[in-house]
This record gives C-alpha cells, structure tokens and sequence, in this order.
C-alpha cells in the first residue's frame, strides 16, 4: 500500500517522536484523511522495529474496528479482531484491532509482548482506554500510546495535547490536564480539500423554518437537558413534516443523505414524513444484524435517506452521501465537525456535499461561518478575555497566558513582566512583577526517553530550606523535599491555634461584660463576671473580701475599671482547675496577620 505524501508525514511524524520519547503523542487528521490506513502502517513499523512485537488498535465501536482491519489487510498484512461486538476474539496475529470493552476484560492476556497502543478517535479516550494502558504499563513500562483524531478536543477542557507540533505549548485557555503530550502531526480539512483529497462542503439555505435551540443550555455531564430538548422537536410535528419535505426537494438530484435526529422520538417523526420504500432509521437500539443490513443497503444505493440518533457519528464511511441535514443540536462543535465530515468522502462525478443546518449549529459554534475553525477554550467560572504571549528568559520559546488586569496600562516586555515608565521592570519584595497569570515555562525537551519541562518560573515560592524554586502552590520542595509553609500563612496558622487553644495566655477584645454579686458553696461572697469575646464566652468569680495577696490585686483591678466595660481582657484557662484566670484589662489585643 502507497501511502498519500501527508499520510507518510503522518506516520514519520509518529515513528520519530515514539523513538525519542516515552510519553503518549497524538496527530490530528481530518475526517476523510485516511487515518486507517495511517493506523496499519504505523502499526506494521512498530511490528518491524520492536523485533515482532504486537501492538494493540483500539477503536470505540466494531464498525470502527472492522474498518481499520480490513485497512491493514489490504496492505497485504494480516491482523486479528478482538471484539465481542465484532464476532471475534483472536490474538493469533501480532497486530490486533480490538474494542476497549472486549479488551479489559481479558487484560492479562495483553501483557509485556505488546510494543505499543494505538488509539483511533483518541478524543473520546475513556476510564476504561486509560486503565488498559495503565494495565498494559505494569507488564511493558516502556509501552508507547499514539492517538488519532479528526477533532482533538473536548468540550470543557480544550484540546487533548500540551504541545503543538512546532515545539510551542498550547496556551492555557485552550487545555487543561492534556493527556497527550504532544500533537506532533496536523492534516486538516481545508488541506484535505485543497489537494482534492476531501469533496468540498456547501453550505446550504433552508427553506424551511428550523429549531429554535440557541437557547438550550447544556447541564453538568456537558448535555442539553431532556426537557429543553422536548421543548424544541417534540411535538413540532408540523415543522419537523415542513423540514423533511425541504430535505428531499433539496435533494432531487443528489443520492446518498443523512438526516442526524435528536431522540429516536423525533427521528420517527422524521420517518413519518419520508418516501418508506426509499428510508431507514438506526439508533443505539436497532438489533445488530438489522443496523448493518440497513448501513450495507444505504451504501449500495437501495435506500436514499438514512436517519440516525447519536450513531454514525464518527467513523462512518459512505462516499455516495450528498447531503446532510443536521435537525439536531449538537452540544460541541468537534460533534458538529465529526456530522458534516460523513459527507465530505470523494467520490468520481461527486462535487460538492450540501450542509443544511436546521437547528441553529452554525451559528452556536461557527459564527465566522468557517467550519474547519473552531474556538477551542477551556470552560473558566472567571473567564479572562484574550492572553498575552512572552517568551522565557531561559530557553526563548514562546508561551501564551491569561493576562492580568492592567487598568493603568503599563506596558509589557518580551518575557511577559510589567514595566515602568522608565522601562524597567515593577518590582516589589517578591521580585519582578508578571503581566499574566502563567507560574512557569511550558517548553519541555526530551532527555534519555523522558520530557523534561524548562525551570525557569515567573512565579515561585522558594524553599525556606535550600531556597529552590517552587511551584506557589507547593507544599514539599521538589530538591530537598522539606516540608514549605509561607512565613506569612504560618503566622496564620499559629494565630489560630493560639485562639483554639484557651490554656494560652492571649488577649481578647471584649464584647459584652457583666459582673453580679454571688455566694460560693462555702458561703463566701464573690463577684461573678459574664465576658463574651471575639473567639469565647466564659466566666470567672473575684472575692469581694479576699484572703490573700493574689486576690487583692484581681479586685483591685476590677474596682479600677467600676462600671465600664474593658476594651479587652488578658485571660488563661488553667487545665487542672478549668477555672479561668483574668491578668489584666484593656491590654493590646491579639491582632490576627495579614
């Protein structure tokens, strides 16, 4: 098998990066690149450069699966299936394509013989896909993992990698907890369709009125809740009947379209209003044998219309598919992407494929209208607008972080520090200030197999021991592993351990205080005194005719004061008696650190 020029870029890209480095990398190819056939020449290299190591092909579903292996096969290399959804469960041949599913469950079969795992459509890599790796570590500590994804990216937390394949960092408001260190390869769709390898989409006109769904609100798991979703399609029988008649005057002279439905209750509204010798439906419900029937009869031609709810999403094939009508709204945009990719096949006397939105997609996700260029952000409570890009003293690459306020507008030099008038740096007692919210250099180099981040830090904490440089949030030091506590936060902390703790002599200020005549057990007369501070409320008796040297000065401390209440009161508790003993009145009180 030839591989097209990218897709051996592709491959070299993978090849050269799992020889230099241990950690996982990934590469984004568009829908339509050709990743199977990227997956089987990656897989057979690492076969042949492991001395007949295996390696493990991991794809979310067996039509997935199939797929890839019938890729690998036409290579002329044979390959086993381990898939319980796919019908087999074979590990005759070192190169196996299997689902995570089918795989965990016989993990101690996938032990220190495999080289490698290889992941396709890495972006919705799951527990279970981690906790294989994990596994497979445990047998293989030097096993390599590759991923492979048209769209590397998840909602809420950016994109799946830390580096660009330039070397730069990806900036802090577009990843968070990446678990691929490095993109090392891009194909995209524009690419694709420039050297016509990708038909070319277009972006049609509904005539007919679509959902209303930008008001939709996605809930916790990242979901449009159930109730919105039955407000905008259920019961709009009219509109969903005025949409689907669209749909097929639309597509008079096209062949293959894929209408994607957003419950299986609205895609049989949609059936309803479509020719039946000429549709079909699949969901996640339709029994197997049915839903690949109705796939095979969809790619021969036999059926024109193809109605799916949240199936045939990624990894679909079907070059003959000219139209796509998207009813639903999709909670992503590498959803949206992954949707209009299954129209994007090449195919001879096949131009174009028309996109036709009725559910207000474009506008949500795409509002420049360019669908091959997403905003791709981390979800933030306290969004910062924009970054600022300052490169490190140390190495020189370049970083990208959130900004700090800067109402005075001071302005910034290349490494990202705030500057005076006269052009040099703000400094305070900490050192020099940072313009942006970055701690330290994200650029790594690989060093015997291992990445190892750049040191420098434009923020840092250092170690009272040995005076290294510390992340601001560390409790050990990295070098010495001395225990690191802030001098000011120690303050803190042995300030509030002071008011915990009574039997410690301190200062309060008072809030209330009251004193009334009292008789004791043994009949001597006291004054007994009520006191509420900041921290407590307590008592403590005086002798109104003392006996002793200790109890004329405590009543002539509180004869001094009369009637008035005490700014502050200095008290212990003693832990034998559990009396409380006063010292003095309106000493300065404990102040607590700043």
């Amino acid at each position: 098998m030839t591989l097209r020029p990218y897709q051996q870029e592709a491959h070299d890209a993978i090849i050269g990066w799992i020889k230099r480095n241990t950690t996982p990398c990934c590469i984004e190819a568009a829908t339509g690149a050709g990743k199977s056939h990227i997956i089987a020449a990656v897989a057979d290299t690492i076969h042949a450069v492991s001395k007949g190591k295996h390696v493990l092909n991991l794809a979310p579903s067996a039509e997935l699966v199939r797929q890839n292996a019938e890729k690998f096969k036409a290579a002329g290399e044979k390959c086993s299936i381990f898939s319980a959804s796919a019908g087999e469960k074979s590990l005759r041949h070192p190169v196996v394509f299997g689902t995570p599913g089918t795989v965990m469950n016989s993990i101690k079969r996938f032990g220190s013989e495999f080289a490698a795992v290889v992941i396709d459509e890495c972006h919705g890599i799951t527990p279970t896909v981690k906790a294989i790796i994990e596994q497979m570590k445990l047998a293989n500590p030097n096993l390599r993992v590759i991923g492979l994804s048209a769209t590397p990216y998840r909602m809420g937390t950016g994109y799946i990698f830390g580096f660009w394949p330039n070397g730069k960092p990806v900036k802090d408001t577009q990843t968070k907890d990446p678990y691929f260190e490095a993109c090392v390869y891009r194909i995209q769709a524009y690419e694709l369709i420039e050297q016509g390898f990708l038909t070319r989409p277009t972006i049609g006109k509904p005539a007919a009125d679509g959902y209303k769904t930008l008001d939709m609100q996605l809930n916790s798991r990242g979901q449009f809740d159930s109730v919105a979703i039955d407000r905008a399609y259920h019961g709009q029988g009219r509109k969903t009947a005025a949409i689907i008649a669209d749909v097929i005057a639309q597509a008079q002279f096209l062949r293959g379209v894929m209408i994607f439905a957003a419950t299986v209750k609205h895609a049989k509204e949609c059936m309803e209003s479509l020719p039946p010798d000429l549709s079909a439906i699949v969901t996640g419900e339709t029994e197997k044998k049915m839903r690949d029937k109705i796939i095979a009869d969809f790619k021969a031609g036999k059926i024109k219309y193809l109605v799916n709810v949240s199936v045939l999403t990624t990894g679909f094939d079907a070059a003959h598919v000219e139209l796509i009508a998207i009813l639903r709204a999709t909670e992503s945009v590498g959803l949206l992407q992954q949707i209009i990719g299954r129209g994007l096949r090449i195919e001879e006397f096949k131009d174009t494929c028309l996109i036709l939105d009725y559910a207000e997609n474009l506008p949500r996700h795409c509002p420049d209208g360019d669908v091959f260029n997403p905003k791709v952000e981390v979800t933030k409570g306290d969004k910062e607008e924009g970054f600022i890009t300052c490169f490190c003293p140390l190495c020189d690459v370049e970083n990208e972080f959130s900004p700090r306020p800067n109402k005075d507008g001071y302005p910034i030099d290349e490494n990202g520090y705030f500057l005076d008038l006269d052009g040099m740096r703000l400094n305070t007692e900490w050192g020099h200030i940072p313009a942006h919210y970055g701690r330290r250099c994200g650029a790594k180099v690989t060093i015997a197999g291992e990445r190892i981040q750049c040191t420098y830090r434009w923020t840092f904490k250092p170690c009272p021991h040995c005076n290294a440089e510390n992340d601001i949030s560390a409790r050990y030091c990295t070098a010495c592993k001395g225990e690191i506590v802030d001098p000011n936060d120690k303050l803190k902390l042995e300030f509030k351990a002071l008011k915990r703790d009574p039997t410690r002599k301190q200062t309060d200020n008072v809030l209330t205080w009251s004193k009334r005549p009292h008789v004791g057990r043994s009949g001597k007369e006291t004054w007994k005194i009520d006191v509420v501070t900041d921290y407590r409320s307590f008592s403590y008796w005086i002798m109104k005719n003392p006996t002793h040297s200790q109890g004329t000065k405590d009543l002539e401390a509180m004869q001094a004061l009369g009637d008035e209440k005490p700014e502050t009161i200095t008290y212990q508790l003693d832990p034998i008696s559990t009396f409380f003993r006063v010292f003095a009145y309106n000493r300065p009180a404990d102040v607590p650190p700043e």
